[in-house]
Order: structure tokens, then sequence, then C-alpha cells
């Protein structure tokens, strides 16, 4: 069968086939059997593909499928280059974004196993230097391995202002909130323990025992020659739509814990094989049996990666189809990416996508691992799951006539399932988002801020809707029975406007007013605490804003969990 056979060809592209009309191409090193069966996966899965990344507009995908006994399979799909309709190599490097972070607790336990680090001990008795305040119980390693340190996950570890410090908004331990710098932070304590920065540690524990020699542990200028050309979007102060212009993204250096690698998929193969054997390798265990344990542990609820997930030690824990899971997404600027493995089957998948567009390929390595438990255990092949750009019902009780408290109409009309925003003499398309009764419209009008409509009750999704916004702007329907007229204090009045900065990661943010209450680009509310704005989009979410100086009645200087931006003249 396709699914335990271990022929690995050469890195060059061996078979390459056009699988639809268009461009769109399948090419793979890896042989295999010629049974129907295998033919069967092969064709389901390269189905599947084809349309996910049509609906998503992705500009091209590598895949790798692994089990405990090595590589299976290695695909490159789609476009490189699009503007010279060069396809995917299976040797070129695509950044993996946050899954760098199980590489980092890996090189952490492995420290566990040596008796350098316990993990449950004060971070602050490893790093003193690390500058935060709390009135509560000290942070431990455990806690930045598990995003439930209290600690806002957007900020530096190391702040602009020598006076200022990390505060921490909760108790260690009791929430869940995805944390980069938690992961940053971990980089140097590797350093701290090992003696080497975190790239050469990765390298050391991680790349050179699993035989991972493609594999780059820290982005760089130098290594960009080797890395798939990649793509993010033209305008990047604005939601994502799915049809939006990409140009190719500037180069990057990244060497924090919290993203820091860069690898191919055949060597994303070979890590894959390392988890399925729950920390064994061809050579010896990369870590102990306890720590592997820890790793794949379920420690703290994570819905953010599903509504049966958990958090173990850099990595998402779950179960699908009965069987117990490790996953993790990778967002970067300019690509996107994700990995599963089945640990109680012993097999896994791993893709990448070379541009960033909001969203990450963990229906393709999903349907994958389903592909091949199917073909490991001879049960027929599994459904081709629904395209990725499905919106059954999508129109269902939106459409209508929405009024600001000035007179100001905003109609919604719905046609097979489809909305349209009357503006004028047009009626422009609205396209869903993941988040619930959220909408993005494809026009200039409309680009910076979602359409967010509300229902009856915030409990049930089915109640009638009843409200629209758009930024700062409200719409009430004619099902709204609540006040339309709001107060604020005037000093808000200085904190609305279009922050910025030039940083990648960071880009634009807009403050907004909206029904008595401040809100981050027209979705986040805000929550005035103390000498800052908490973000509500969690119910205790750790990220702040401060506003700063006001000149000519205007803020000119945001610290977003303190990280500067800056008030730009634009709305």
């Amino acid at each position: 069968m396709l699914l335990n056979r271990r022929q690995l060809l050469s890195t060059g592209l061996t078979a390459a086939a056009v699988t639809a009309a268009g461009r769109f191409t399948v090419a793979e090193t890896a042989a295999r059997p010629d049974s129907a069966t295998d033919a069967q996966v092969s064709a389901r899965l390269d189905q599947f593909i084809e349309q996910y990344m049509r609906d998503m507009k992705s500009p091209g995908m590598t895949l790798v499928m692994s089990d405990r006994d090595g590589i299976q399979r290695v695909a490159s799909y789609g476009l490189a280059d699009v503007e010279r309709s060069r396809t995917v190599r299976s040797d070129e490097l695509f950044q993996i974004g946050s899954i760098s972070k199980s590489f980092v607790a890996l090189c952490l336990l492995q420290l566990h196993d040596e008796g350098k680090l316990d993990l449950h001990k004060p971070v602050a008795d490893y790093l003193p230097w690390f500058r935060v305040e709390s009135r509560f119980a000290p942070i431990t390693t455990h806690h930045l391995l598990t995003h439930t340190s209290g600690l806002p996950g957007n900020a530096d570890v190391f702040l602009s202002d020598p006076a200022d410090r990390h505060r921490a908004a909760s108790a260690p331990g009791e929430y869940f909130h995805y944390n980069n710098m938690a992961f940053t932070l971990l980089g140097h304590l590797a350093w701290t323990l090992d003696g080497r920065e975190l790239p050469e540690v990765i390298r050391r524990r991680i790349l050179e025992p699993l035989g991972m020699t493609q594999t780059e542990p820290a982005i760089t200028l130098d290594v960009r020659q080797r890395t798939v050309k990649n793509y993010s979007a033209f305008q990047n102060d604005r939601p994502d739509t799915p049809n939006m212009r990409l140009s190719e993204a500037p180069g990057i250096i990244e060497t924090s814990g919290a993203g820091c690698v860069a690898s191919t998929a055949h060597d994303m193969g070979l890590y894959i094989r390392m988890i399925a054997n729950r920390g064994a390798t061809p050579n010896g265990r990369l870590v102990s049996k306890e720590s592997f344990a820890l790793f794949s542990q379920p420690h703290i609820i994570a819905e953010e990666f599903g509504p049966t997930a958990h958090y173990g030690y850099g990595i998402a824990v779950d179960r699908l189809d009965g069987d117990a899971v490790v996953r993790h997404t990778g967002g970067m600027i300019s690509f996107m990416s994700a990995i599963l493995v089945d640990i109680d089957r012993g097999l896994g998948a791993f893709a990448s996508i070379n541009a960033m567009q909001d969203y990450r390929p963990t229906p393709v390595v999903q349907f994958a691992v389903q592909l091949m438990k199917a073909a490991t255990l001879r049960k027929n092949i599994a459904d081709v799951p629904a395209p990725a750009g499905a919106r059954a019902g999508v129109g269902s009780g939106y459409a209508g006539v929405y009024e600001d408290v000035s007179g100001r109409k905003l109609v919604v009309t719905s046609t097979d399932g489809s909305l349209w925003l009357e503006h004028g003499a047009e009626q422009i398309a609205m396209e869903p988002t993941p988040e619930p009764d959220h909408f993005l419209v494809a026009h200039p009008d409309f680009a910076h801020f979602p359409l967010v409509f509300a229902r009856k009750s915030d409990k049930d999704p089915q109640s009638a809707v009843t409200e629209v916004s758009r930024g700062g702007e409200w719409y009430a329907g004619s099902a709204y029975e609540g006040p339309r007229k709001f107060t604020y204090p005037p000093k808000w009045d200085s904190y609305i406007g279009h922050y910025r900065n030039e940083s990648p990661w960071l880009g634009s943010t807009r403050v907004v007013v909206r029904k008595g209450r401040l809100w981050l680009d027209g979705v986040i509310p805000l929550e005035e605490a103390d000498d800052r704005f908490y973000l509500r989009d969690e119910e205790h979410s750790p990220e702040w804003l401060q506003f700063g100086p006001i000149v000519n009645g205007r803020c000119m200087l945001l610290k977003f969990s303190g990280v500067d931006m800056w008030r730009v003249a634009t709305t």
C-alpha cells in the first residue's frame, strides 16, 4: 500500500502533472506502488488540495506525509513565482512560523532531562534581567510553555522605555492566552542554559540529530535565495479579502523563539517521524519518555485551536476521529503553515503556503492524516471535504435596511444565499469571514473595516439580526429595541485615528468610538482600567493600549502592549 512504502527518490522533481485546466500542477518526489488504493489516496488528496487552493487563491504549497517508519510522500503544488509561472520546487525553504515553538519546547525539555532546568522554578531565577510587575505568584517556564503566564503576547521582551515593566494581568496558570513574547523569552532561556544562541541550540539539539540538513534555524537574508518566492497583501492596512491583490513580500530576519525556523517538506517529514514515535529516533531518543509526555500532555484548554483543543508544551493537543493528535499552525508575514500528527496511529502531515492571506492550511493536513489512517486500516477512503469557500445559508437573516441616528441608511439584500450591499447604484458582494456575523466588502469605500452584524441574543446565533456596524459607524435594524444615543468621555475623541508602525509584523491599527465605547479596528472592544485600556476580544486578555501625547486635539503615540505606534494623518 502507498502509506507503507519507504522508497524516497532524489530531491529533484521526478513526477509532474497538470491536474486540471489552468496552471494548477502537482509535483512529487516520492515513489509509490501502483495499487488501486494508492491511486485513490493520491487522487482524493490532490483533488481536495486543488479545490482548496483555488478557493483560497493560494499561489503555491508544499506538503509532506510521514509515519513512524519514514516519509511517505513529498509533493509540491501550484506556483513559486506567480509572475513567471514557475512551479514550487521541493528543495525550497518555507517559513514554518509558530510551529517553531515546538522546536523550542523540545530543546528546553532536553535541558530539563539534563537536570539544567526546573520547569516549575520562577523564570526570573534564570533570567533576572526580565522586568515584570505582578501581584501574583511567580511565572515559571511551565507557564510560558503553555501560554498561561498572564503576560501580553504582542509585546517585545525588551521594552524601549527603561522605566517600563511588563505587567501580569492574571495569575499564572489560570488562563490561556497565545503569547509570542513568552516564546521569545524562552529562546533567551535556552541560550542562557545551553550557552549557545537559540538558532545554534535548535541546530545542534533538533536538526542535526534528526538529519534535517536542509532546514535553517534562523530566517535571515542570507538564506533568501533558497527560500520560495513569497507574497503578502499589497495594501497591508486593512482586513484581507479573498480576492485581494498580493505582492512579493520583503525579506525579513527572524531569530526569536516565536517563529524562526525555515524548512523543506522533506525535512519536516523527518520531524513528524520523530513526533509519531513519541520522541524516539533511529539513533536514540530526542527527549525522554517522561518529557515527551509533558510535551504532548493537555495542560490547559486552548479553544483558539478548536472547541476540543488543549495546549501542551509548544504544541496544541486535541483528538481527531477518536485518536490523540498534536498540531499547530504557523503564520508569518508571507507564509501560512500547519502540522498535525496522530500520535496514537503514528502518522502525520505538514503543509505550507507561500503567501499570507489570514488562514492556515489546517484542512489540508487534517484530510491527509485521515486518508493515511483509512489506508492503514484498509477502510474506505474518506470523502473529500466541502470546498473551503462553501457559504451555505450565509444570507439568512442579514438582509434588511439599517439606519444610523442621522438617517443614513445601509441596505443589505440576499440572492440565492449570497449577500449584497447596496452602495449608490452598485451592488457589492459581501464575503463572509471565519468570524461569525463578520463580512468583508471589496470596495474602496468599505476597505478599512469589516461589516459586523449583531443579534438580539449574544448567546443565540439563530436569534434575529438587530444591527450592523463598520468601524465607528453604527446602524440599527427594524428588530433593534435598545437606545440609539450614547455618551462617552470627550477626551476619547482625541484617541480616534489611524496608528501605524512600519514593522511588517505590526502595520496599522485604527481606534474608533461606537455606541459609547472605544474599539480597536472596529471589532475589538476596549475596557479602561487604571492607566490603560485592555482589549476585550477575550474576557481576560492581558493585551493593552496606552494613549500618549495630545497635539492639536489628536493623540500622536499609541503603545500597544508596550510597542510604539504613531498616528498618521490618514483615515
